[in-house]
């Protein structure tokens, strides 16, 4: 009998320098009478402290991951059924990661760093390896937000047998912008999903930051030909699910 895994993708609200806000909201998520029988919930792009790209914000929430603030967030989660991918903003010496962990059951198993930086991510180290990972059997990969705009990234993660690329982003973005990518994201992944063969599962964040910046989503689940199986409606808040066999 082939493999099975079930996840969950959770559009969320943008939340920021409030790790216990999103601690909450991964156990809120958790408990869901729809992910009861899910093996992975995937989180956006930065969710634990909040992405926001500034210094200020940046120095005051990074953690390292052999910090007794990471060690007491991984307490925090351990009553958590199911594995947990979410982003963050990781300290390791001098450098600072855009990075998304996976955790299970209280424990650090996983670890990717963004390996494409966009032009206003120049704060953050550029991560240098695209590893893979393994639940129910199932090997998966991550690429980051605008890693996805890189046929490389995707690639690197597909020709280590990955069946599934999960894609923490964040598109809280000024009003323009955001109207005109709204479209434009399932575009972009599909081809990943086509030349990969891959299923592309993405997590988002939702609603206003202020009255200049919007964030619409997507959360979704693309097949590996490229169609949208599953979508959070944009500009609300909840879960899609996939059965990845």
């Amino acid at each position: 009998m082939r493999a099975v895994l079930k996840v969950g993708a959770c559009q969320t609200p943008e939340l920021l320098g409030d790790v216990d806000a999103a601690i909450a909201c991964m156990a809120g998520f958790a408990a869901r009478d729809e992910a009861h029988d899910l093996d992975l919930l995937l989180f956006p792009e930065g969710f634990l402290q909040g992405y926001l790209v500034e210094p200020a914000h940046l120095n005051a929430h990074a953690l390292s991951l052999g910090s007794a603030g990471f060690a007491a967030v991984l307490r925090r989660l351990r009553p958590i059924r199911q594995t947990l991918v979410f982003g963050m903003i990781e300290a390791d010496g001098d450098d600072l990661y855009n990075s998304a962990v996976v955790v299970t059951g209280g424990e650090l198993t996983g670890i990717y760093r963004k390996t494409h930086l966009t032009g206003g991510e120049h704060y953050f180290t550029s991560g240098g390896s695209c590893p893979t990972f393994v639940r129910n059997g199932v090997r998966f990969g991550i690429n980051i937000c605008y890693d996805t705009r890189f046929p490389e990234a995707a690639a690197a993660v597909a020709g280590q047998g990955a069946r599934v690329l999960l894609v923490p982003a964040q598109n809280m973005m000024r009003r323009p912008a955001a109207d005109e990518w709204r479209d434009r994201h399932h575009r972009i992944r599909a081809e990943r999903a086509r030349e990969t063969r891959m299923w592309l599962v993405s997590a988002d964040v939702t609603g206003e930051r202020d009255e200049q910046r919007v964030g619409y989503g997507p959360t979704s689940v693309l097949s590996p030909a490229g169609e949208v199986l599953a979508q959070v409606p944009l500009g609300t808040t909840g879960m899609v699910t996939a059965t990845i066999r």
